[in-house]
C-alpha cells in the first residue's frame, strides 16, 4: 500500500484527483501521516514546509508555471494542465524507486539497503548483511522519516499496522536484533535510539 499525502486549497480538486488515482490504482491510501509520495498543487511555501520534514520522500509539485521534470527522484513538477495517465505514470515511477525494484536500492551513512534482496551492504566494508522481510520495512520506514526519531507507536501503525499481537516487546526485540546483525559486522552504528524512540544514523 502507498501513502500519498495531497495537498491542495481546492477541495474539488482533491476529492477529484484522489478518487481518479483510487480509480485505477487500488493500492493507494490517502493520509496526513507518514505519507511515501506526496503531492503538491501550486503551493512553493507548503513544498518547502513538507520538504523540511520529510526530507527523502518524493515530492509532486503541480503548477500551471512549472516544467515538465522527473529526473530528480525527491522532487518532480508537472506542468499543469495534464493527464491524469502522466500523473500516474509519475507516481509509479516514484513508488518504485521508493520500494522494491533495483532503483529503489537507499544509500544512507554508507549503507545501501537492498529490499529487493533483502539485504544490506556496508559501502565502507563491503560486508553484506541478509535481512528478514520486517527488517527490511523497519529500515525503509526510519529511511522515510529521516532524521525524525519515531517512537514504537510509530512503528507498530506504520509497520506492522496495529497488529494486536505485535507489543513493544516485539519492536524492541526486532530493532536489537537488526541492529546486532548489522552492526556487529560493520562496527558503525545502524540505529540511533533516544528514550524508546529510534531513527536511522544518517551522519556517521
Amino acid at each position: 500500500m502507498t501513502n500519498i499525502l495531497l495537498y491542495t486549497a481546492d477541495d474539488d480538486m482533491k476529492q477529484d484527483l484522489s478518487a481518479q488515482i483510487a480509480e485505477f490504482n487500488e493500492h493507494v491510501d490517502f493520509t496526513e501521516n507518514s505519507p511515501d509520495i506526496i503531492i503538491v498543487d501550486e503551493n512553493a511555501e507548503k513544498r518547502q514546509k513538507l520538504r523540511e520534514l520529510y526530507a527523502l520522500v518524493p515530492i509532486i509539485f503541480l503548477s500551471e508555471n512549472g516544467t515538465d521534470s522527473d529526473s530528480d527522484r525527491l522532487n518532480i513538477e508537472i506542468k499543469k494542465p495534464f493527464s491524469l495517465m502522466r500523473l500516474l505514470k509519475v507516481i509509479g515511477t516514484a513508488n518504485r524507486r521508493l520500494d522494491n525494484s533495483e532503483e529503489g536500492n537507499l544509500n544512507f551513512n554508507g549503507y545501501v539497503l537492498r529490499p529487493s534482496s533483502k539485504e544490506i551492504v556496508d559501502t565502507k566494508s563491503g560486508c553484506t548483511v541478509r535481512l528478514t522481510e520486517k527488517e527490511v520495512d523497519i529500515i525503509k520506514y526510519l529511511y522515510k522519516m529521516a532524521d525524525c526519531f519515531v517512537s514504537k507507536n510509530d512503528l507498530q501503525k506504520n509497520v506492522w499496522q496495529y497488529n494486536v499481537d505485535v507489543t513493544t516487546h516485539t519492536i524492541e526485540t526486532h530493532i536489537y536484533r537488526v541492529r546486532q546483525k548489522v552492526e556487529t559486522k560493520t562496527g558503525r552504528r545502524l540505529i540511533v535510539t533516544d528514550n524508546g524512540r529510534y531513527k536511522l544514523s544518517m551522519d556517521e
